[in-house]
């Protein structure tokens, strides 16, 4: 996540038999948003559903961001007392529930494992064995309270933890989205594409039909590079649902050789080798969801990602891998909607 914030813009998308489409957009996190939602029986005009957004999406950064150096979580990582905001804990308490669920792989506290590998939100430094026996040592949720004490005068004091560091990447996005449609569905809206990075949708398109997302070919290039290639599209069916795509493609290094990309398992402290290039995770739940087993998809390989998938109702599941003739395969759940 990293710093906000313009003011959106606002599209008509369309009219038709009483639908009046609109798309909001501007820069979030390190990027830019996109909401497009169906205005009919919504009693507040769009430019106070788009002032709303905003203010959430900000409220969001200077609390979650770690990239934000102004932020709650910035000033907790460097040793700060800062206000127990609603916001803050929930976002830890979520945090934990997806470390217990995935018995350590997704791990927020990890963060100067990220910070070291040069993931997270400083420099690399190429840890030695030695320096990263140090974090694991002084890392992890398992050191960590199941929910952050509160002093008396309404403060988290990061001293009686041990001064743990968080990093929210694995989460924060989706999580973001969430409380994005929550605000949407509070004022009536019934179709929806939420776009921050990861998605939530609902209901229909402008043109009456289900939402639809582009799943990248998990092909190597910089973030910024363009034209992206489509491996695959899945098609919502009108339902609810977070869709997260995870992979090792887009963030990465190469040094002697051998490439580094940015899944840390916080487990043994290493970027992950495997041959899973990336996971798209479906979640009736929450974006949340997705992008969290997504991250533990990625973490975990493809074998135990998809008897992860297939072991839980809320999921459906797409993941493409290299074979070992080199060649590009693909595996997706039964309930994965890809339009032909």
């Amino acid at each position: 996540m990293r710093k906000l914030l313009l003011l959106g813009t606002i599209l008509l998308l369309g009219c038709t038999g009483g639908k009046r489409y609109v798309q909001i957009s501007g820069y979030a996190q390190g990027g830019t948003y996109t909401v497009k939602l169906n205005m009919e029986g919504v009693g507040v005009p769009v430019e106070q559903v788009r002032d709303s957004i905003e203010a959430l999406l900000l409220q969001i950064d200077t609390t979650l961001s770690g990239y934000n150096r102004n932020s709650l979580l910035s000033r907790f990582n460097a040793g700060e007392s800062i206000p127990a905001t609603p916001l803050f804990l929930a976002m830890y308490s979520l945090s934990y529930k997806y470390w217990e669920r995935s018995g350590g792989k997704v791990d927020c506290a990890a963060a100067s494992l990220y910070d070291a590998w040069g993931f997270g939100f400083k420099n690399s430094s190429f840890p030695s064995e030695e320096q990263l026996a140090v974090l694991l040592e002084q890392g992890g949720m398992d050191r960590l309270p199941a929910s952050l004490p509160v002093t008396p005068d309404g403060l988290v004091d990061p001293a009686p933890l041990g001064y743990p560091r968080l990093n929210y990447n694995a989460i924060a996005q989706g999580y973001s989205c969430d409380l994005v449609a929550a605000y949407l569905y509070r004022i009536g809206v019934k179709d929806m594409l939420v776009d921050i990075g990861e998605i939530w949708c609902d209901g229909l398109n402008p043109s009456g039909k289900p939402w639809s997302v582009g799943v990248d070919r998990p092909v190597d290039q910089a973030p910024d590079q363009a034209p992206r290639e489509l491996e695959g599209i899945w098609d919502s069916q009108g339902l609810a649902a977070g869709v997260v795509t995870s992979g090792n493609y887009r963030k990465f290094y190469i040094r002697d050789g051998r490439k580094y990309a940015h899944t840390i398992d916080p487990v043994s402290g290493y970027p992950v080798q495997h041959n899973l290039l990336s996971a798209t995770v479906v979640s009736s739940q929450s974006a949340a969801e997705a992008d969290a087993v997504a991250t533990w998809c990625m973490v975990v390989g493809l074998e135990e990602a998809k008897a992860l998938i297939l072991s839980q109702k809320a999921l459906e599941g797409y993941l493409i891998y290299s074979a070992e003739d080199g060649s590009m395969q693909e595996w997706a759940s039964p309930g994965f909607a890809l339009k032909e």
